[in-house]
């Protein structure tokens, strides 16, 4: 006999937005609140679309979490031990660095918390707009000359960027339920 009382897992719906980046790129995720951060870590990989090549690190009210670093040279908390629900509730908003290269930085925002559906699988990505932009192409100033060059024939880079990205790039290309689909092999 199951207990009927019990409280069942509480998802927090996310909407994750890459900064300086217009128009905006971003995705809203369902994720489980017992996440630990380096699981969060790869929801958002897997929903942006990033290819995890790049360090990273999450602000939670100034202090930095991410992988330990062996060097010493990033003070960082380690990720894997702290969940989403002991850092975060509604409206908290966290920061997300991926590449320190490129430093592409996401904001966070805790839209909703609310009880786990039963009959659905988790995490998800529900929403969302455009494509994530390439990897090393050269952080938010990079992008907006990237797609200058490639929508433009006529540009002296055209070429040259359609060589380097070596496949069709459609900057306006979202798929929530293909990222859905990528966000259940984490389940």
């Amino acid at each position: 006999m199951g207990d009927n009382n019990a409280m069942p897992r509480q998802i927090y719906q996310l909407k994750v937005t890459l900064a300086d980046v217009r128009p905006a790129v971003w995705r809203r995720v369902l994720v489980p609140g017992g996440y630990t951060l380096d699981r969060l870590h790869r929801v958002i990989q897997y929903s942006m679309g990033w290819q995890d090549y790049h360090l990273h690190s999450f602000d939670v009210d100034g202090v930095q979490y991410g992988e330990p670093d062996p060097d010493g040279e990033l003070a960082l908390r380690d990720e894997l031990d702290v969940r989403l629900d002991a850092i975060a509730s509604k409206g908290t908003r966290l920061g997300y660095t991926y590449d320190f290269g490129d430093w592409w930085e996401h904001e966070i925002v805790v839209e909703d918390v609310f009880g786990a559906e039963p009959d659905e699988r988790y995490p998800a990505c529900v929403g969302g707009a455009r494509a994530c932009p390439p990897e090393d192409v050269g952080g938010a100033f990079g992008y907006a000359e990237f797609l200058a060059a490639v929508r433009d024939p006529a540009h002296p880079e055209h070429e040259s960027m359609r060589l380097w990205i070596g496949r069709a790039f459609d900057p306006a290309a979202f798929d929530a339920e293909r990222i859905s689909t990528l966000l259940r092999r984490l389940a």
